[in-house]
This record gives structure tokens, C-alpha cells and sequence, in this order.
């Protein structure tokens, strides 16, 4: 597949699943549709399509470090 190339919504649920993000075809339009923070997508004759090569950069962004706990905010709200 070439680099620039349109992926489907079930190729681009493919496509994240072999990064390590598991998002079917569903949640990914609801991403689109409800939310800002989904993969970038495009719309052809009204049926979406996402850039490869914009995916591996949005992938990318959503693998965070190794946590070994729960975040400081979580922490202060701890019961003694």
C-alpha cells in the first residue's frame, strides 16, 4: 500500500490494531462525528476515508509512556 493512500474505516481499524490500538469501525466514526480527538479523516461523496500517513503520526500521538501508577491527581484523591 503506498504511502499516501485512503484507508476505509475497517482498514484503518486493521491498520491501528497492528499499532497497538484497538478501535473497530464503530467507535472510529463516533471519534469523528462526536469528538475532536479521533484520527484525521476525509470525506469522499460522503463516505469517510483516512490518510495513511496521517494515521501513523495520530497513532503515534496516543501511545503514552509506561505508567507505574496511578497519575498525582488520582493519588490526592486516595482515602486514608
Amino acid at each position: 500500500m503506498e504511502e499516501g493512500a485512503l484507508l476505509t474505516r475497517a482498514e484503518t481499524s486493521a491498520f491501528l490494531a497492528q499499532r497497538g490500538i484497538r478501535l473497530k469501525p464503530a467507535p472510529l466514526a463516533q471519534l469523528w462525528s462526536t469528538r475532536s480527538d479521533g484520527p484525521p479523516c476525509l470525506h469522499v461523496r460522503s463516505k469517510p476515508f483516512y490518510p495513511r500517513n496521517l494515521l501513523e503520526a495520530w497513532a503515534a500521538a496516543q501511545i503514552l509512556g509506561l505508567r507505574t501508577g496511578a497519575p498525582a491527581a488520582a493519588q490526592s484523591r486516595r482515602r486514608v
